[in-house]
């Protein structure tokens, strides 16, 4: 497995770790998300839209010289934040190092215990729907 995902994972660990109070880390997690590109109006379609979230959540997933790129959206601050560090984590590696990827910084940087119930669904169906792409182009590049 590829070391640059976890090397991107304790990165974002090491971030927050400059933060003692709550309200810090969603001013950062807000930051972080106004910090993405803004996704193309072309891309924010049905079927990159994510179920699961409470909020509207994009994420568009490009394949080629063997890895993935993502790039996502949401109308939400804090939603996009979240989405950007999922982003940031596994855009630019195989399908195969996503799917084999332990995704600890969600809970070493106490995120998953701060977010409501809805959010915290909303952020397992991101990862669950980068997953989903990273086995489709799995199976196309087995093919």
């Amino acid at each position: 497995m590829s070391e640059d995902i976890n090397q991107l994972q304790d990165e974002i660990i090491e971030e927050f770790e400059g933060f003692d109070d709550w309200m810090d880390r969603y001013a950062y997690i807000i930051e972080l998300g106004n910090a993405m590109p803004p996704l193309d109006e072309k891309f924010k379609t049905a079927d990159n839209l994510i179920d699961g979230c409470q909020s509207r959540v994009w994420l568009q997933a490009d394949y080629a010289d063997g890895v993935i790129t993502f790039q996502a959206d949401s109308d939400a601050l804090i939603v996009k934040g979240i989405v950007s560090m999922v982003v940031r984590v596994l855009s630019g590696h195989t399908p195969q190092e996503i799917l084999d990827a332990d995704l600890y910084f969600i809970e070493r940087i106490g995120l998953r215990e701060h977010l409501s119930p809805t959010r915290s669904n909303g952020l397992l169906a991101m990862v669950k729907q980068a997953r989903a792409y990273a086995l489709a182009f799995n199976s196309l590049s087995r093919s």
